[in-house]
């Protein structure tokens, strides 16, 4: 089911009405189901109701570790890193279909978690099925915003290392949360080349070291779309 939502570019900066849920949801109609597409911790913990999951790809954008977390992965004497959807290549994640009755609740719970710092720009973005021959649907994503203070860019691999085995934050270790979304990613058939390379040489330095049990992952299998 496609989206019935604005086509035109959403607003950059924090504070526009496109970043609020009332604007990015303007020209909903009310009636149609939307899609969020997932390219990180949302694939192992949406935190809403969904009816639909697809496998899609998102072009123009790539996951990276490259927003510093000061709270939930780390803290502001040692901060943990998190991912975004940063501008350049491309991105296969899980598009999650919300019913329409509990878009208005789930978008108010995406919102509180996603974008109390700014970090992030909430667009409507064409994702592709990557296992059918169903149209491309219209998801909402949150992309990186570049110009907020939590912007880490591109940090050679050893940083990403060093931080990622030593942050913990609130919501636990950076290091869980890394190799978590990766088993995730994994467990849904999605490989991330770059990704698979950073958690084997983390897991290879943290043999030693237990770490936390990652909650089990469904997989999407034939039910997907």
């Amino acid at each position: 089911m496609s989206l019935a939502g604005p086509t035109g570019s959403v607003g950059r900066m924090c504070g526009t009405s496109a970043t609020t849920v009332d604007g990015i949801l303007e020209s909903w109609n009310r009636t149609d189901d939307v899609w969020v597409f997932a390219y990180g911790s949302l694939i192992w913990h949406p935190g809403f109701p969904w009816v639909e999951r697809r496998l899609v790809t998102v072009r123009g954008f790539h996951r990276a570790l490259c927003l510093w977390s000061h709270d939930h992965r780390g803290s502001p004497d040692n901060p943990g890193l998190v991912f975004g959807l940063d501008r350049g290549g491309c991105c296969r994640g899980v598009a999650f279909r919300i019913a329409a009755a509990d878009v208005p609740h789930a978008f108010e719970t995406l919102w509180q978690r996603e974008m109390p710092t700014g970090a992030y720009t909430p667009r409507w973005v064409g994702a592709a099925s990557c296992r059918s021959e169903a149209p491309p649907v219209r998801a909402l994503a949150f992309l990186l915003n570049r110009a907020c203070s939590h912007y880490a860019g591109e940090l050679p691999e050893d940083t990403l290392l060093t931080t990622i085995r030593n942050a913990v934050g609130a919501s636990g270790p950076c290091l869980d949360y890394v190799t978590q979304t990766a088993r995730a990613l994994r467990d849904h058939g999605i490989d991330d080349e770059r990704l698979g390379s950073l958690v084997r040489r983390l897991t290879e330095a943290s043999a030693t070291a237990p770490v936390t049990a990652a909650a089990p992952v469904t997989p999407l299998a034939s039910a997907l779309a």
